[in-house]
C-alpha cells in the first residue's frame, strides 16, 4: 500500500506499518581475495512483531 506523497509518514507510523505487516529482506554477500571466494553469506531477514508472526503461523496451520 503506497503512502500519499503530499502527507509524509512519520517514523512512528512507518515502524507501526512494518511491524503489523512484516518485511522480508534477502541478500547475498561474497568476500573474496584475489578472485578466490573465501566467505559466502546467504542472508534472509524477517522483520515483524511477535503478534503478527504468531497470527500468520496460525493461518498457515489452518490452511494445511
Amino acid at each position: 500500500m503506497a503512502l500519499p506523497q503530499d502527507n509524509p509518514a512519520s517514523l512512528c507510523e512507518l515502524l507501526d506499518r512494518v511491524l503489523n505487516t512484516g518485511v522480508v529482506a534477502m541478500g547475498e554477500v561474497v568476500i573474496s581475495v584475489a578472485g578466490i571466494d573465501l566467505i559466502y553469506l546467504n542472508l534472509n531477514l524477517l522483520l515483524t512483531s511477535v503478534e503478527t508472526a504468531l497470527q500468520q503461523g496460525r493461518l498457515m496451520q489452518e490452511n494445511k
